[in-house]
């Protein structure tokens, strides 16, 4: 359904009002902030379009390059480039060090809603601040997928000094399982040899998050 087929009270910016920008996933947010479609395409597919157009591209990128998604006009591109600007810049500036599980959460938020498991990396300088936020892979989280060589490969590149690794529960959940358990410990093994601590393996949903290591599997 597109926003003017829902009952008012199930429509994005109502429910905003009502419950907050907490309550709405990144796909109602996009849509609160681009307003409205085109003819042909709705504001829920167009916000859909453009969170996938800016996660493929780590969330950076020039208006010119945003302007390339149909029904996307330079004051929209603008508008969203702001608003992830002001985010990053006023919620988790780059030069934050990420101490704790909770400081890493609002770098993974963006992921939280995904129907998808997606198998994050966090490269880390000698501060504990963030150089890059990393997609590793997208699907179950197993030991294929989450081979240490793929893992560490950017970090390595990076001159990491730590990474801290995370995936989403798309059931909510977020109790780790007996893969999470193994695949924690691997990267933890491998990250001793390399020379760049696993320092944690963060389990995070739209309900919020776990810390492999405070619960004591790392």
């Amino acid at each position: 359904m597109e926003v003017r087929e829902l009952p008012p009270h199930d429509r994005p910016r109502e429910r905003l009002v009502e419950r907050g920008p907490g309550a709405l996933s990144s796909e109602e947010l996009m849509s609160v902030i681009l307003g409205s479609g085109i003819k042909g395409k709705g504001v829920r597919k167009l916000a859909r379009e453009v969170l996938s157009f800016l996660e493929a591209r780590n969330f950076s990128c020039s208006v010119k390059e945003l302007t390339t998604i149909e029904g996307l006009g330079q004051a929209k591109a603008t508008l969203i480039l702001a608003a992830f600007e002001l985010a990053r810049r006023y919620l988790a500036p780059p030069s934050t060090p990420i101490t704790t599980p909770e400081i890493a959460y609002q770098f993974l938020r963006p992921y939280a809603d995904k129907k998808q498991e997606h198998f994050l990396c966090l490269s880390l300088n000698g501060a504990q601040e963030l150089i890059a936020l990393r997609v590793v892979s997208v699907g179950l989280v197993n030991r294929a997928l989450t081979h240490p060589r793929e893992v560490f490969a950017d970090p390595i590149a990076d001159r990491a000094a730590s990474i801290i690794v995370a995936h989403n529960h798309p059931s909510g959940s977020l109790t780790p399982s007996v893969e999470d358990q193994e695949v924690t410990r691997r990267l933890k093994e491998a990250g001793e040899i390399l020379g760049i601590p696993l320092l944690d393996h963060i389990v995070f949903s739209q309900k919020g998050y776990l810390s492999l290591k405070q619960a004591g599997y790392l």
